[in-house]
């Protein structure tokens, strides 16, 4: 995405210009933070305190020290261009708000899988959901100062297919969450031209247009 006028093909964005991008994950691995990092208007979130109530349902492993939750959907907003903006997604990561992801899928066209290291099997059912759906995702692994993995470990882990992406990012920093969703929206546009070369039978997650191209995020 180095300019405006790039030989890639745009994104025809929907009706109103909205491009839907859902972020998902495991308990506590950054979602929140994620949206509020990057969305250029005040975010829309739905964090309330942490209650003992919790504790029986909630899986704390690795997160003890946490003190709100999302309860609902973090929404936030950043445009690529005078016509395209994503509207960002964050969804609850407690397994006893999973019914809600499926419903969130629906319109979405890709999603960023957001992991702590420390504990990858709360990702697994994020990726398997986005699998079912057959939406596009890549991964991005969140720095909470754990032992250090190698992406070959990260994807043997996730059993990630090699055409997904896999970045590192903090989500505390703007810059590096740009670079996540930066990543995401390059990773669309290659699959939609791999869907177009496959001839006029594919169907591609965008249509193609013009020869601008969206602006880098600023």
């Amino acid at each position: 995405m180095d300019s405006a006028t790039s030989d890639r093909p745009a994104l025809k964005a929907t009706a109103d210009n909205g491009l839907k991008i859902a972020i998902v994950g495991g308990f506590g691995v950054g979602k929140t933070t994620m949206v509020r990092s990057v969305s250029e208007i005040r975010p829309l979130n739905t964090e309330e305190t942490m209650t003992s109530a919790g504790e029986a349902v909630d899986h704390l492993d690795g997160v003890q020290s946490k003190t709100a939750t999302t309860v609902a959907f973090d929404f936030g907003r950043i445009s690529l261009d005078e016509r395209n903006v994503l509207y960002l997604f964050g969804a609850p990561g407690q397994e006893r708000f999973w019914f809600l992801w499926d419903r969130l899928f629906y319109g979405t066209l890709g999603a960023v899988v957001l992991v702590d290291t420390r504990r990858l099997s709360d990702s697994w059912y994020a990726i398997d959901r986005l699998e079912h759906h057959k939406a596009p995702f890549i991964v991005a692994c969140n720095d909470f100062g754990g032992p250090p993995h190698t992406e070959t470990q990260i994807r043997e882990a996730l059993a990630l297919a090699d055409h997904v992406p896999l970045v590192m990012c903090d989500a505390r920093d703007r810059a590096s969450s740009k670079h996540v969703l930066i990543t995401l929206v390059e990773h669309l546009y290659a699959m939609s031209r791999r869907r177009q070369a496959a001839g006029p039978d594919a169907q591609s997650v965008f249509a193609l247009t013009a020869d601008k191209t969206p602006e880098p995020l600023s």
